[in-house]
């Protein structure tokens, strides 16, 4: 555990080695109330399917979140995964017993709501909010991926492992002249024809930097990843709707960079919105 203060944090924002040193830290209570004491007032999922004008391809989501006092955790699952009893289960429960839940997606929604409960995203915890402007769904998409690409530090010639494939992003690496390695566990292709990868660990080494969704943090392949890029010294950027609260924890121990968008989402509405970027004082991550 590490606290960080100074011009960037002017109030102390702890930071953790790893994923399982902040659950032992929020069990704790070294970050804020007694997890047993805050209980979910509402569980709730959405689902959603999108194909942007003018692109050829489309996906879908699913998000558990959690209401917590004035905050919302969220963990995105694979679209038909999640149980219909999760919900039921979530509500009225206290956060102490969601971090013992047998489902990862719960476990997560509920670690994510603990911390944007006690540690909003505000200045005085490293955030700096930047203003997503109304549009389109794919206006509104392009301008997330800029200020999600615009927190790599990287030459011209770099290569980017980008884990969980937004097409927006990898057109805004495209257009910064970056060459990337597209990675998801469901394969398939890039909206330009390229062939996703399913295996983010066998193309890492070959990549300079890696960009990376916070879904990782629901299929259990952040702290792999994570611990690649500290042992590196490479960028990790993270772009969070999942864990939005919870990745700004690992700055300074393998995450180089959040761009972090609590819920409700920039594709659950027109208006505008706003997504919150945190950078490390390090370089690559490192501590």
């Amino acid at each position: 555990m590490t606290a960080v203060t100074g011009t960037a944090r002017t109030a102390v924002f702890e930071t953790y080695r790893s994923y399982d040193e902040l659950v032992a830290g929020v069990r704790a209570g070294e970050l804020g109330p007694d997890a047993a004491s805050q209980r979910v007032a509402v569980a709730f999922t959405t689902r959603q399917a999108v194909r942007h004008d003018g692109r050829g391809t489309g996906y879908r989501n699913e998000v558990l979140s959690l209401r917590l006092g004035e905050a919302v955790g969220s963990c995105a699952v694979e679209p038909g995964t999640l149980p219909d009893r999760a919900v039921e289960e979530c509500v009225g429960t206290d956060i102490a017993s969601l971090l013992e839940h047998p489902l990862t997606a719960v476990r997560v929604a509920a670690l994510d709501a603990y911390l944007m409960h006690v540690t909003p995203h505000v200045p005085e915890h490293g955030a700096r909010p930047l203003p997503l402007l109304a549009g389109t769904s794919l206006e509104k998409s392009r301008a997330r991926a800029k200020a999600v690409v615009e927190l790599l530090d990287l030459p011209a010639d770099a290569t980017v492992l980008v884990v969980g494939v937004v097409n927006s992003l990898l057109e805004e690496l495209r257009a910064r002249g970056l060459s990337y390695v597209p990675c998801d566990l469901k394969g398939g292709l890039t909206e330009w024809g390229e062939a996703v990868v399913a295996d983010a660990f066998a193309a890492a080494d070959r990549c300079d930097a890696l960009l990376v969704s916070g879904m990782t943090l629901g299929n259990g392949t952040f702290e792999p990843l994570r611990q690649h890029a500290l042992a590196h010294g490479k960028q990790l950027v993270m772009f969070a709707q999942t864990g939005s609260a919870v990745l700004p924890r690992f700055l300074g121990h393998g995450v180089s960079a959040v761009c972090a968008e609590p819920y409700p989402f920039f594709w659950l509405d027109g208006g505008p919105g706003t997504v919150h970027r945190y950078r490390s004082a390090c370089p690559g991550g490192a501590p």
